[in-house]
């Protein structure tokens, strides 16, 4: 069992050491899933905490976004910060995947630029798994995706120690097979340099380099050296050196597997030829016959991963290996607002799979490439073993399969559920103005949400010609538009924000005293049951949280979601009753986070958790620059998704860089 070291300036309190003893309990007795249904603000990840502590397994917690993923790492290592708090996103700054648009005859080549830093943190969290069992893993659903085969990660190290006989050829080859690039200027990651008997080895996943110096065939020294001062930290007896890159598979095997390859294209292209696609059929046999020559030559080609099945020794269809394949058969999974990401898991390997289709069908690729994928449901599901879903509003499938749901429902503050009313739509505006106004007299600031765009702006252009100082927010705002306009909420230069899906991370602003839902009737995605939940919540960080629903009659989903919040409500107010408490408001700092980018870069002493907090910080700022870039590109806009992509990569050079 591992050890697990928890430290934390405070005790479990509320009924956290009810969840506590419970969830343990559970693990304890071998349930396979369990839920924590733990209402916003009440400490769900402490909570978490005591568990892992308690489980002493390694841990995998997934978030179904990079910045909540980031958020969520900066408090494990807070927590624990004598154990391997890993955190393990996509590389990827800027990611345009293969594709091929029939309707345009327009074959578009994947583009990619990685973040140098989040790769190092990847190949961090792999080490910690190969190397020891005190590690909790922060991850988002890319850890879903193929990363290689842990067996040729784990054989393809190097081990050295004092006194080893080994050839100095023997081990530069070794770092060459490994995928270590020769530098002999400088030495970032993934590079290593040769002075002399001298070796200097930058790896992959650490912040310092390593020193080897060598005495004609003998290891006399390692050394673990500060990558930026280049003064030695420490002698070390011996070292473990791990591959630069995940993906590694020896030359030899390469070598053996290219008739297979060769097979698989003579196949297919007499398949096109058979069905007279001739265009297709030339195509497939010069893109594949040109890769085959780069394999045989260099042991790499562009697009290698898509013959990923072929290096792994898989069969057709068979799953491909991922993060998951590093941990220990009995590792603990917590699936972190499992609501969203429960959902997300499930929808990667068809979006994956439909993309694929087109560059296969016209001759791009193989079908072999189909092997190159996340993980199914169904394969997702065998790894889930051990697992706590954690959410304020559990969905059908964790309902479904947990052995018991633990209730969460006290906030250290001691603030209760906001109190719902309902109200007709005939005079909702007017009746509105006047909520607004008196919630403006106490200091509080307003959310409205709306069905659609076009009525937000009308909604906010109204409430401005009736004096209230009123902003609208929907997508067709820019990214750094939205954070301001939150930031100028929260700072009272305005009143009433109207939107559309306030259900976005980032809108859990203390300031709101009143949250109105417009049609709450009608039913959609934004008005199920769960989404009016999440909805309500933004208004039970204040004291004085109320939520109103503008509606003609109570929908299902209405009734029961006030039915759940009039409960959880019941139960708070009695807990405080019983135990003397009075309510509090969360006071929350209101950070420029424009000012937070401006001092990065300067000097003073850094920590992995302080790196992850500004690291959540800059995330936050370009995920929904991210996703419009995405978007933009799907749209086949690639003027725009290029534009996006550089203002993201300029973002990006300000994030936290190894010290």
């Amino acid at each position: 069992m591992a050890q697990f070291r928890l430290e934390a300036p405070f005790e479990p309190t509320g009924d956290q050491p009810q969840a506590i003893a419970q969830l343990c309990e559970g693990l304890d007795s071998g349930l396979r899933f369990q839920t924590l249904l733990g209402v916003t603000g009440s400490g769900k990840t402490f909570t978490m905490a005591n568990v892992i502590a308690h489980y002493g397994r390694p841990t995998l917690v997934i978030s179904h976004n990079k910045t909540l993923a980031a958020q969520l790492a900066s408090e494990y290592r807070q927590f624990f910060p004598e154990n391997a708090v890993e955190y393990y996103v996509s590389y990827y700054d800027y990611y345009q995947p293969e594709a091929y648009v029939p309707s345009k005859d327009m074959y578009i080549e994947k583009e990619t630029d990685i973040n140098t830093e989040i790769e190092r943190l990847r190949h961090s969290t792999t080490r910690s798994l190969r190397t020891r069992d005190d590690v909790i893993v922060v991850a988002s659903v890319s850890c879903i995706y193929s990363v290689g085969n842990p067996a040729d990660y784990e054989e393809m190290s190097l081990y050295l120690e004092v006194g080893q006989t080994i050839r100095r050829r023997e081990i530069l080859e070794r770092l060459v097979a490994m995928q270590y690039e020769r530098n002999d200027i400088e030495v970032g990651p993934g590079l290593f340099r040769v002075r002399g008997d001298v070796i200097e080895v930058h790896p992959a996943y650490s912040r310092n380099k390593v020193r080897i110096e060598l005495d004609e065939d003998r290891v006399d020294r390692i050394s673990l050296i500060d990558a930026v001062a280049s003064h030695r930290i420490r002698d070390d007896s011996w070292v473990v050196i791990h591959p630069a890159k995940h993906h590694v598979t020896r030359h030899e095997r390469v070598l053996g597997v290219l008739d297979e390859i060769r097979q698989e294209m003579e196949e297919r292209v007499e398949w096109f030829r058979s069905q007279g696609k001739l265009l297709e059929a030339d195509r497939l046999r010069r893109r594949t016959l040109y890769d085959l020559e780069m394999l045989r030559e260099t042991g790499h080609c562009t697009g290698i991963e898509n013959y990923s099945r072929y290096f792994d020794g898989r069969r057709p269809g068979e799953r491909p290996y991922t993060l998951l394949d590093y941990f220990p058969e009995d590792f603990l999974m917590i699936i972190d607002e499992s609501h969203m990401t429960i959902p997300q898991i499930r929808g990667m390997h068809h979006g994956d799979r439909s993309r694929k289709q087109n560059l296969i069908d016209f001759g791009f690729r193989l079908p072999s490439a189909f092997d190159n994928r996340p993980l199914t449901f169904d394969e997702f599901e065998e790894y889930m073993r051990h697992v706590i879903f954690t959410s304020a509003t559990p969905g059908p499938y964790e309902r479904r399969v947990s052995a018991q749901t633990v209730e969460q429902l006290v906030r250290p503050t001691g603030i209760v559920d906001p109190e719902v009313f309902v109200h007709p739509t005939e005079g909702q505006i007017d009746h509105l103005l006047g909520e607004i106004r008196r919630a403006k007299e106490r200091g509080d600031r307003v959310l409205v949400t709306t069905l659609t765009k076009k009525s937000a702006e009308m909604l906010a252009d109204y409430l401005l010609e009736n004096g209230v100082l009123a902003r609208y927010l929907h997508s067709d705002i820019g990214t750094v538009e939205r954070i301001e306009i939150v930031r100028e909420l929260r700072q009272g230069k305005f009143d009433v924000l109207v939107g559309i899906n306030l259900l976005r991370e980032g809108l859990d602003i203390p300031e709101v005293g009143l949250v109105a839902i417009l049609d709450a009737d009608k039913e959609g995605f934004l008005r199920t049951d769960w989404a009016l939940i999440q909805t309500m919540g933004r208004a039970a960080r204040n004291v004085n949280g109320r939520v109103i629903l503008y509606a003609d009659h109570i929908s299902e989903a209405m009734r029961s979601a006030i039915d759940e919040v009039n409960r959880r409500r019941k139960y708070q107010i009695e807990f405080n009753k019983r135990h003397g408490i009075t309510p509090q408001s969360i006071s929350k700092s209101i950070r420029d986070i424009a000012q937070g980018i401006a001092r990065r870069g300067k000097k003073g002493t850094r920590t992995e958790a302080a790196d992850l907090d500004e690291l959540a910080d800059l995330e936050g700022l370009i995920v929904d620059l991210e996703a419009e870039m995405k978007e933009a590109a799907q749209r086949l806009e690639f003027e725009r998704a290029a534009e996006l992509r550089d203002r993201i990569a300029e973002l990006r050079k300000r994030m936290p860089q190894p010290s």
